[in-house]
């Protein structure tokens, strides 16, 4: 029926008119971001990963990267992290069950990953790039949704912690490196498939993990690979459905490592009983979770008293992980902010094309690249450790600073990505939020950065090669840029006042941290981006505290260019 026109009769309503009601149609707005191949799209991905994998074809890469672009993939990362983990304490009947159920999105990313071999790959077959081609992957899925990666992680590091015990690494191995995945709430012997968590910190102590109270006792005698009954608490135990955890407890002989599984070895439930999950702002598609160890059985890695040794290598491949999520998040906020200032016209010009923000999003591109170099150099020293002290010591030193400075920078760099997109950026139906919450998580998790800093003048004092491997790396690069080995001179002068390094460590290990990435930048990378990236952080003009105060001297459209997604 028409509508009675009670109007001036200027109004025409015909039939013509049927869509009278509809008051606007949106323009001016991008798409969202999906259907893309998070690797070919990729140029700095595709340029580091090839300078490391010495041109070798990645053909796997690139379908994963397609496979990470799919829409019901990228809406797997929204849906785990809408839907919490929920806490199951006991069953029906009443009996207890400590189980922790999962939106089945979360599962999805598991399996994606495992499949992957996220979490094996690395160890499963060890080549000159296998640390490389699995951080790349890892790069790529962590910018679909970075929550599942903890207990992907942890299951990677655990391995050369259980290597110090190898009858008992023997018994796991096989299921640690099983690609498949297996979220069943039953024990390991029924499994193929096992996923490994930390236990570490505990309320009175937090990072000084000396203070931990938890006891262990031995059932029959003690020693390494010996069971033991464990009496205690865990402040903060993230992903409490893993298997089985690598735990530090207190002996007669002090701190311990041991590996105690979600069940006993008669096949009925250890008692590790999850207290309550943690209220967290961000990772929230992770449990991460408060539990007693009340006669929890497990089995000694390593000496008594040396747990702390036997478990740093598992933190120093933890820690890199926070490395390759910050810098994956880093990407992410790039490729979403690039699509939208293409799209989207403001003051009649695409956003792309205006000169301030030029400055800006060059700014945030450089800070991503240089993430991801540092990140991956470090994988190509991970890969060449065993046979070369050089990359051996680079590692050392170079996660620490790595793990500071990159995870560090990542709250600032999402708040700006945030800022290129203005109103939209702020709300919980796109992406940037999650990675605003999730941007403090790897500096604080893994040693927050007072701890890395300490652990930098740790790495000097009783390694001391550490130091002069860095700075070979650094002279590697020397001629090519002047600020750059003006900033080589001034780091070796951080150390001739002895008296106050502590004090000073955060200034020593940024400066350390930048010309780590200038280094690898000018040896490895684009030259425009080299200089660029040079101009922007080690000349005397530069203003490090707000991105976006670029010289003149850096070409921005080209760096833009190359940041941009590439479909």
């Amino acid at each position: 029926m028409k509508p009675q026109n009670n109007r001036s009769k200027s109004v025409n309503f015909t039939p013509s008119n049927q869509y009278w009601a509809e008051t606007h149609v949106v323009t001016n707005l991008p798409k969202a971001l999906e259907s893309y191949n998070l690797y070919t799209s990729d140029r700095a991905l595709i340029h580091w990963t090839s300078i490391f994998c010495q041109d070798k074809e990645n053909a796997a890469l690139s379908e994963l990267g397609e496979y990470c672009g799919r829409p019901e993939v990228i809406e797997w990362g929204a849906q785990a992290n809408h839907n919490k983990p929920e806490l199951f304490t006991h069953d029906r009947y009443g009996q207890r069950i400590d189980e922790v159920k999962f939106h089945p999105a979360y599962h999805q990313l598991m399996s994606l990953s495992m499949a992957n071999g996220l979490h094996s790959s690395h160890w499963l077959e060890q080549t000159d790039y296998s640390h490389v081609e699995r951080a790349a992957k890892y790069y790529m899925v962590a910018q679909v949704e970075a929550g599942h990666g903890c207990p992907i992680t942890m299951t990677s590091a655990a391995i050369p912690a259980l290597k110090n015990q190898p009858e008992i690494f023997e018994l796991w191995r096989d299921k640690i490196l099983n690609t498949t995945y297996d979220p069943r709430n039953v024990s390991h012997e029924h499994k193929q498939s096992v996923t490994i968590g930390m236990a570490m910190t505990e309320k009175q102590g937090g990072s000084d993990v000396r203070l931990n109270t938890t006891r262990a006792f031995p059932i029959n005698k003690a020693g390494g690979g010996e069971l033991y009954e464990l009496v205690g608490h865990k402040y903060f135990v993230s992903a409490p459905m893993c298997d089985a955890f690598l735990v530090l407890a207190q002996t007669d002989a002090g701190v311990s490592c041991f590996l105690v599984p979600r069940w006993r070895p008669d096949g009925t439930k250890n008692p590790i009983q999850i207290q309550r999950l943690k209220n967290k702002m961000g990772n929230v598609s992770n449990a991460s979770s408060e539990t007693e160890l009340r006669g929890a059985q497990g089995w000694l890695i390593g000496e008594e008293g040396r747990g702390i040794a036997t478990i740093l290598e598992m933190v120093a491949m933890t820690r890199f992980d926070c490395m390759i999520g910050s810098s994956a998040q880093m990407r992410q906020a790039v490729a979403q902010i690039t699509h939208h200032c293409q799209e989207r016209v403001a003051f009649g010009n695409a956003l792309i094309e205006q000169p301030l923000m030029q400055n800006v999003l060059a700014d945030l591109i450089l800070e991503s690249e240089a993430a991801l170099a540092m990140t991956m150099r470090l994988a190509r020293a991970f890969d060449q450790m065993a046979k070369d002290n050089h990359e051996m010591q680079l590692v050392r030193l170079g996660t620490a600073l790595g793990k500071y400075w990159i995870c560090k920078r990542a709250p600032g760099h999402a708040y700006e990505a945030m800022e290129c997109i203005g109103g939209s950026g702020v709300m919980e139906d796109s992406i940037m939020p999650r990675l605003f919450r999730e941007s403090p998580i790897n500096a604080i998790w893994e040693g927050s950065g007072n701890v890395q800093c300490l652990d930098m003048l740790r790495a000097l004092v009783k390694q001391p090669d550490s130091y002069q491997a860095y700075l070979a790396e650094l002279k590697r690069a020397s001629g090519k840029n002047a600020f750059f080995d003006q900033t080589i001179i001034d780091i070796q002068g951080l150390f001739n006042d002895q008296t106050s390094l502590e004090y000073r460590s955060r200034t020593i290990t940024e400066k350390m941290a930048l010309a780590l990435q200038a280094s690898t930048l000018l040896q490895y990378g684009d030259p425009t981006v080299a200089d660029g990236f040079c101009q922007a952080r080690l000349a005397p003009h530069a203003n490090g505290l707000l991105y976006g105060n670029l010289s003149e001297a850096v070409d921005c459209k080209y760096i833009i260019e190359r940041g941009c997604v590439h479909r």
